[in-house]
């Protein structure tokens, strides 16, 4: 699923140009008539261009994979990737009207789900239509088919012959339009509504800023144009942004649709997770009242109507989808949005503005051919075989090819070749990296590169932002007035300081006659950490490298820009499946990049790095080598009493607040 969804994989190719057709009558009167016979063309058009695939899926075909063994192939339709009124036009039905259920507008609100609408269901109707009306008496047609069944006027769908194919299972859940658009054109607009545009606007301004995640400055009430990237951004804020202003229920609903979402994408569901899905959606519908008793929504005629939203009601589809057809996410339209671009855009900038349809065609073929030749001239180069060679020819072993049966072998195998094209973005791997420095050793230590644990890794820059600074101008830079005692407190815990001097002032060995001097006098301090975690259904993936800011304050930041991180204090505790736990007992900790945390607390707990910096020893460095340490501020979590974790009703503890549930802290 990852290969495929990536777009500079180019697993998505162009399959046909569907034509636009101008009708020469076109009146307002007749629009529902233009519409029937341009839907009509559409599934005329894929009926003529799948032809072969519905032979396949009826009789099979041999294929080869991408090992190059013959398979015996059958290709009924799995998914079919597209918005809400395309799933419509391709189901046969018309607007307002459910494509995977049998629910109308005026059940979308409900809290079940309707049976499915099969295709055997409507391949019935249809029929009965057709005995009763002239599929060509297009007007009369239309009339009796919205009337009776809720038909479209499509009398001839394009998987009507297609074995093995239904639209109840191919038209698939799509988060890109289903769960992020939605959220922005019913979520987003309900808070504006019940928090009210100015201080919704304010509380964004006065977020705090992250790298790799935008940051509104003005707000989000007058943005006209977004992307799905906003969305999903604006997602991860709307729950604290909207809490302690819009009614507690009113938070539950929205925060139950944003835990619907968010485990709805995960790469891997089983059944418990269905079940939370469930749950998720339950809690809404429990809650969605709250919604219209603040004025948020209002219904424009009657009260079921207030709820006339098919993506709410496809939503009710998502878990029957994921058991038939595997995740969501894997169906979601962002690569074959992208494909607009890389495989009609992009190639029709290279012709003549003329006669477009064949040139791009002829533009893809041949950037497919360049592809296959670089995969081959990588594949070549790397020695890859796919089938043993049974001769008995006696050769240089070293120079035989080495066999592969699987397409991650292949992949691993010739990824460190130039043949082959490769993405512009490319995830840089901080582990092979401090992996490399531990075993090959480096003249800079300590490492700028680290492990912590098997799922996390640090990285600084070779040079510091701040080279030898007095610890005086750090303090007065960084605004930390007990800098110079935590370090030596952080040095007497480590068992460092008897050694080498007297505590706050130890002894330089260096000088003689008694003289004493700061043990601690200069530091390298560093403005930014980039820290690289595995996935978590997938600890062989890296993920993108995060950006943790620790920026002083200046003209441009004010009050300095502090990241919050996670800290880990129990090595045998592991994110997320520890949980969080424990509280601070102080102001401030030292800890250092490899998370040996000198706290008497367990689990993980939050912090706010006010300082990356590295000790310039005035001691024997080969004996006394200091790691790169941080200075954070830790947060106390506030005690909730949480009835739906603790199964108490007064108990408080650390527990998440129970509308948002999300951990408050101070």
């Amino acid at each position: 699923m990852d290969f495929r969804t990536k777009s500079s994989n180019h697993a998505y190719l162009l399959l046909a140009l569907v034509p636009i057709p101008s009708f020469i009558y076109n009146s307002k009167a007749k629009q529902d008539v233009v519409g029937v016979w341009e839907a009509r063309l559409i599934h005329e058009c894929l009926d003529f261009v799948v032809a072969p695939l519905k032979k396949a899926a009826e009789v099979g075909v041999m294929m080869n994979d991408p090992l190059g063994y013959r398979r015996y192939c059958f290709t009924p339709l799995a998914g079919y990737i597209v918005d809400t009124p395309e799933s419509q036009l391709l189901a046969g039905v018309k607007g307002n009207t459910s494509s995977v259920t049998t629910a109308s507008d005026h059940d979308f609100g409900d809290s079940f789900r309707h049976p499915p609408r099969t295709g055997t269901t409507t391949l019935r109707q249809l029929q009965a239509m057709e005995a009763l009306i002239d599929p060509m008496d297009i007007v009369n047609y239309i009339y009796e088919a919205k009337a009776r069944f809720r038909l479209l006027g499509v009398h001839k769908p394009f998987w009507r012959d297609w074995p093995l194919s239904d639209p109840t299972n191919f038209l698939t859940p799509e988060p890109l339009h289903h769960w992020h658009k939605a959220f922005w054109d019913h979520d987003v607009k309900w808070c504006i509504k019940a928090v009210g545009w100015k201080e919704i606007d304010f509380r964004f301004h006065v977020l705090h800023p992250h790298t790799s995640y935008r940051h509104f400055k003005e707000g989000i009430s007058k943005i006209k144009q977004v992307t799905g990237r906003e969305h999903r951004d604006i997602q991860r804020y709307i729950v604290g942004v909207i809490s302690g202003q819009a009614p507690r229920p009113f938070v539950v609903a929205i925060r139950a649709l944003n835990d619907f979402r968010y485990l709805a994408q995960s790469p891997v569901i089983d059944d418990d997770m269905c079940n939370m899905l469930l749950e998720a959606l339950k809690e809404f519908h429990d809650h969605k009242d709250a919604i219209m008793a603040s004025g948020a929504r209002l219904g424009k005629r009657k009260k079921n109507k207030a709820w006339g939203i098919p993506k709410l009601e496809f939503l009710q589809s998502v878990v029957p989808s994921i058991r038939a057809n595997g995740v969501a996410s894997q169906w979601s339209a962002d690569a074959t949005e992208h494909a607009h671009i890389t495989e009609v855009k992009t190639p029709a900038r290279s012709t003549n503005n003329q006669n477009y349809e064949p040139q791009i065609v002829r533009h893809l073929d041949r950037a497919d051919k360049v592809r296959r030749f670089g995969l081959l001239m990588a594949m070549l180069e790397a020695q890859v075989e796919f089938h043993s060679d049974d001769s008995d020819d006696e050769e240089d072993p070293e120079l035989d090819p080495q066999v592969l049966t699987t397409t991650s072998a292949l992949l691993s195998k010739i990824g460190d070749t130039g043949g082959i094209h490769r993405p512009t973005r490319v995830v840089v791997d901080y582990f092979a990296t401090a992996l490399q420095l531990s075993t090959t050793g480096t003249n800079s230590t300590p490492h700028r590169t680290v492990i912590s644990n098997p799922n996390i890794a640090f990285h600084l820059t070779r040079d510091a932002n701040f080279k030898c600074m007095s610890v005086e101008d750090v303090v007065e830079k960084y605004g930390i007035p007990d800098l110079r005692d935590a370090i030596s407190d952080y040095l007497t815990h480590c068992g460092w300081i008897s050694s080498i001097g007297s505590h706050r002032a130890p002894a330089n060995p260096n000088l003689t006659g008694g003289e004493k001097t700061p043990l601690v006098t200069h530091l390298n301090v560093w403005t930014r950490v980039r820290i690289q975690q595995k996935a978590y259904h997938y600890p062989h993936n890296n993920l993108p490298p995060e950006t943790v800011n620790v920026i002083p304050p200046s003209k441009d930041w004010p009050l300095g820009c502090y990241d919050a991180v996670l800290v880990n204090t129990d090595s045998s505790k592991e994110w997320p499946s520890s949980g969080i736990q424990g509280m601070y007992d102080l102001p401030a900790v030292a800890f250092s990049c490899h998370i040996q945390i000198w706290l008497l607390v367990t689990g993980h707990v939050v912090g706010q790095i006010h300082l990356i910096f590295h000790i310039i020893p005035t001691w024997d460095a080969a004996t006394h080598a200091t790691p790169i340490l941080s200075y954070a501020q830790g947060f106390d979590f506030v005690p909730q009493i949480n009835h739906k974790i603790s199964g108490s009703s007064n108990l408080k503890g650390v527990y998440p607040e129970p509308s948002t549930m999300q951990y408050v802290l101070k």
